[in-house]
């Protein structure tokens, strides 16, 4: 796909040339390469549409690699690939702003899937008025939201958001007191044809309470519906919500 370049980072020879030629199938462009010190150098170098890291590389681990990805960069998506299926490293991964995580063995055609709608969605996102009804600062239970920086705004500072957790933060801010489904909030963060589980969403949630709410175990706006999904509640003093 023209302009579309994918930076792969796998240490298994079989598995990197695989994924190289399944994407370079799909018209991508792709630079794959075999460890993450070579990631980081090749990232700050070329950049990318889209990157894909192994977790459990030697050296600098695909966890290293995100983290240093991040810091110049909030809105590349980041996929991460792993053949552990503890919960665990899912979620550390996408504390430090992975997309989306494939267990291995993975099918082809999956993974091409997960591709394709991380692009569409990152796309969207960058489409001028894709989201113009929303102001570029606003309010988001006690917190203020940069859009323009993906930060919230403390008194001692700033708090990087995702991409994921900034377009969960438009989502909810749009729908004040809306009790929104799981896989509505599927469609319209990671897309209609999102392959995943509803897991990753509620792994996202919990880390944009640890953000916005003062006691996350105890959420004042960001509540659980049981059943559905979730449900924002402004505070008071931002009833008026986007308008």
């Amino acid at each position: 796909m023209k302009n579309v370049h994918i930076l792969v980072a796998e240490d298994d020879r079989h598995i990197r040339e695989g994924l190289r030629d399944a994407l370079e199938g799909e018209g991508y462009g792709v630079n794959a390469v075999a460890n993450g010190a070579e990631a980081i150098r090749r990232f700050r170098q070329d950049g990318a549409s889209l990157v894909i890291l192994d977790i459990m590389m030697p050296g600098t681990s695909g966890f290293d690699v995100c983290r240093e990805i991040r810091k110049r960069d909030g809105a590349v998506p980041i996929l991460f690939l792993t053949a552990k299926s503890e919960e665990i490293d899912k979620v550390i991964g996408l504390e430090l702003g992975a997309d989306d995580y494939l267990t291995k063995p993975f099918g082809v055609r999956e993974l091409l899937a997960r591709v394709a709608a991380l692009l569409r969605r990152s796309r969207q996102a960058a489409e001028p008025g894709g989201r113009a009804e929303l102001p570029e600062e606003f309010t988001f239970g006690g917190v203020r939201v940069d859009r323009k920086r993906h930060v919230i705004r403390m008194p001692d500072g700033e708090v990087p958001l995702t991409a994921r957790e900034m377009k969960l933060v438009e989502v909810f801010f749009l729908s004040p007191g809306e009790a929104l489904s799981r896989h509505r909030l599927l469609d319209r963060v990671w897309g209609v044809d999102y392959y995943g589980t509803t897991r990753t969403l509620d792994q996202h949630v919990a880390q944009l309470r640890k953000k916005t709410e003062s006691h996350p175990e105890k959420p004042r706006f960001l509540h659980t519906v049981h059943g559905v999904g979730y449900r924002y509640d402004p505070p008071p003093s931002d009833k008026t919500g986007p308008g």
